[in-house]
This record gives C-alpha cells, sequence and structure tokens, in this order.
C-alpha cells in the first residue's frame, strides 16, 4: 500500500485500473499500440489523501479512494478529468482496494475498522459485508464469477508486529449469510487477483508473484512465479482476460532503476513494460 497525494500518468497506471479498463474492449491494431502509453486523465486539482483502489465500473466510471481527505471515494466519469465525490464512508473507516461485481455492487477493502463494506447499485451509502476480529489490515480484492471475494490481509502497522499476513475467502451462502476463512497465510500478501478462468488465485509480495492453485479449503502452497531484482517493491496486481499479470512494481530508495508496471505471463515471464 503505497501513498500519493495526486494522479499522474505513472501514479494511475501503476494502480492498475486503466490499462485493465482499456484492455476489456475488443481493440483494432491500432488501438492495441496506444494500449500500454501512459497518459494523464484527470487535472492536477483532484488531489488525494492516499490514493488507492482504482476500479472501473460497466459504465466506465473510475473509483478511487481518499478523494481530498481519508474515508471518502471519488469518481471520474468517462471523458472528464475532474474528480468528484462519491461517497463518504462511515466515521472511522479508510477503504483500500475496490472490486466490483457482475451486478454493479460496489466492494472496499476497509483496513482500519477490519472489514469489506459494500455499496449497493446506486447507493452511496456503505453497509458491513463481511468484518472479522481476525483480520491484519485488510488490502486488496479479488472477484470470482460467483461473486465470491478474495482479500489479502497484511500485517501493516504496530499493532500487527509479530503476526503473519493472511488470505481470505469471502463467499455468501444461499440463505444470504456472508462468512470468510483463512485460506493461506504469509508474511505479507498485497496485490490479488484471479486468472480469468478462476482456477489461479495470483498474488504479489514484497518481490515475488505468487500462483496459488484455487480449490476448497485451504490453497496448497503457492509456486513463485516471477522474482523481481533485489530493492524491488511490489503493490497492486491485476490480470487482463488473456491471462496477463500486471503488477506494480515500486523501487526501494537507494536501489537501482525505477518504478514500473511489469507485465508478465501466466507463466510468469516477462512482457516489454511501461513505466
Amino acid at each position: 500500500m503505497f501513498m500519493q497525494e495526486a494522479i499522474g500518468p505513472v501514479r494511475l497506471l501503476a494502480k492498475l485500473a486503466l490499462p485493465l479498463a482499456l484492455a476489456a474492449g475488443a481493440p483494432t491494431a491500432a488501438a492495441q499500440e496506444q494500449l500500454f502509453r501512459s497518459r494523464r486523465i484527470s487535472s492536477p486539482q483532484s488531489t488525494f489523501k492516499g490514493i488507492e483502489g482504482p476500479a472501473v465500473d460497466a459504465a466506465g466510471n473510475l473509483y478511487i479512494v481518499n478523494f481530498k481527505e481519508k474515508g471518502t471515494i471519488g469518481r471520474l466519469r468517462p471523458g472528464q478529468s475532474q474528480f468528484e465525490p462519491f461517497a463518504t464512508l462511515d466515521q472511522g473507516s479508510i477503504g483500500n482496494g475496490i472490486r466490483f461485481d457482475r451486478s454493479g455492487r460496489m466492494y472496499v477493502a476497509d483496513f482500519k475498522k477490519n472489514q469489506v463494506i459494500v455499496l449497493e447499485p446506486g447507493q452511496t451509502r456503505p453497509a458491513t459485508y463481511f468484518g472479522s476480529k481476525d483480520f491484519r489490515q485488510p488490502n486488496d480484492l479479488a472477484i470470482a464469477e460467483d461473486g465470491t471475494l478474495y482479500a489479502s490481509d497484511p500485517p501493516f502497522g504496530k499493532i500487527n508486529e509479530g503476526k503473519s499476513g493472511q488470505i481470505w475467502r469471502i463467499s455468501r451462502g444461499p440463505d444470504g449469510k456472508v462468512s470468510g476463512e483463512v485460506i493461506a497465510t504469509r508474511a505479507a500478501p498485497n496485490g490479488i487477483d484471479l486468472s480469468p478462468d478462476g482456477k489461479t488465485l495470483y498474488v504479489s509480495e514484497d518481490r515475488q508473484v505468487l500462483a496459488y492453485r484455487v480449490q476448497p479449503g485451504k490453497l496448497p502452497e503457492p509456486t513463485a512465479i516471477h522474482r523481481f531484482p533485489r530493492g524491488s517493491a511490489l503493490d497492486g496486481l491485476r490480470t487482463d482476460r488473456d491471462g496477463r499479470i500486471f503488477v506494480a512494481r515500486a523501487v526501494k530508495s537507494g536501489s537501482p532503476g525505477k518504478g514500473a508496471v511489469a507485465i508478465l505471463r501466466p507463466d510468469g515471464t516477462a512482457c516489454p513494460k511501461f513505466s
């Protein structure tokens, strides 16, 4: 979870919402050439107090948490350059990862109150979807075709010192009751997403990308499909419909290189990247 104060071409693309929104269409050859060219889409006046969680809904609206102040969500409509207020979370809540389901519900990882909240379509008032005293600090979300959520839960903050990080599966039963279970433990899982067929769960941690085989109950040990050079620090992670993995890679102070969005094939081999 990296904090920034404004959206620029690197900052937005590094959070991985825009390129995947563009990739969702059926691009022509010309569009494919433009796909990974970074560009500013918002005005410098669109400021954020800790930029996180970019997600695009079915109508093409872009949402990001902490617009102007913490505990809020801002919205950028298609074709516009200025974000507008969309929702204010309950007192004490601060959002991080955002995902939408097929019905248009917005799910937000609330790391301050250790819960996942939901905003129903057409609503701006959040409600608790799932919470647990066993959460460390829910960070990012992935969502399956059936609406099952997967949440990364790193042990950030002094309150979690000495604890392991976790990966959760959160699902709604036939009776409408929502339940969650820890399906894997790691040092500090961060970015998270599923492969297009839902059979593989990718997780970024420190400088490596892990691949888990999805199965009922606990997940088996993962395979490290890619390790970046020392000094790398990975954040958000998303997949596109072709199975490519987009990873926001920062570079720690004093290390060579610069931040970039790395693009990996499903087997972990690198594709051309943009920065």
